[in-house]
């Protein structure tokens, strides 16, 4: 006996899949013509603006190093940075997110002293001593911390291949402003009078006056 064929059910596409299907259509054929077309007149909701956001700066150490004169501090931060294109960053957008370490060090070169830099009096035991400012010696991303999360690019882009290069310069300046910010400078300065002070008194001068100038 012939078993009866399961009638097939044909799929109808009601109105509101007819409507989404030409709705990603038309964005589709959009982006496409305005990747060809130049941008500056058209709104930056389409064409996109840059954009960056950077999380809070965490200092993780700051040390006194061997030379004593010199401060350390390793700091984070994550930084996110790129294009909003608005409701076409499907598309078009680009963005890289960042966890940021950063070392820099600060200290006073006690190199530009010279003999006029010194002032000495033998008879009541005085010396003045006249020191440059403290300064950024270095700072520069921890290449082995610092790790790109995330990056997010369109269907139609490639990417950006300065973006990750240009998201590490911002953020090595950011952390460097924000541990002048903490006081590094200030704890270098005052490394460097200990240090001077603490030599003097051992070769017996009463009184050490330490002033500072400009760098030389």
């Amino acid at each position: 006996m012939a078993v009866p064929e399961t009638p097939r059910r044909s799929r109808v596409i009601g109105p509101f899949g007819v409507f989404a299907a030409i709705a990603v259509a038309g964005i589709f054929a959009l982006s496409l013509l305005l990747a060809q077309i130049p941008s500056f007149n058209l709104p930056s909701f389409i064409v996109g603006e840059e954009y960056q956001d950077v999380g809070i700066v965490v200092v993780e150490e700051m040390q006194d190093l061997a030379e004593l004169t010199t401060v350390e501090v390793i700091e984070t931060t994550t930084i996110e940075r790129g294009d909003d294109h608005g409701i076409l960053n499907m598309v078009l957008g680009d963005s890289l997110y960042m966890f940021a370490v950063a070392r820099i060090g600060a200290g006073v070169d006690l190199s530009l002293l010279t003999e006029d830099s010194f002032t000495v009096d033998n008879e009541t035991g005085v010396v003045e001593v006249e020191i440059p400012r403290a300064q950024i010696f270095y700072g520069y991303l921890d290449s082995d911390s610092t790790q790109v999360l995330d990056r997010d690019t369109g269907l139609l882009t490639k990417g950006d291949d300065q973006l990750e290069s240009d998201t590490r310069a911002e953020a090595e300046r950011i952390l460097v402003a924000q541990a002048v910010s903490a006081g590094i400078l200030d704890r270098a300065q005052a490394n460097a009078e200990d240090v001077l002070t603490g030599f003097f008194t051992s070769m017996g001068y009463t009184d050490v006056v330490i002033t500072t100038g400009g760098n030389q």
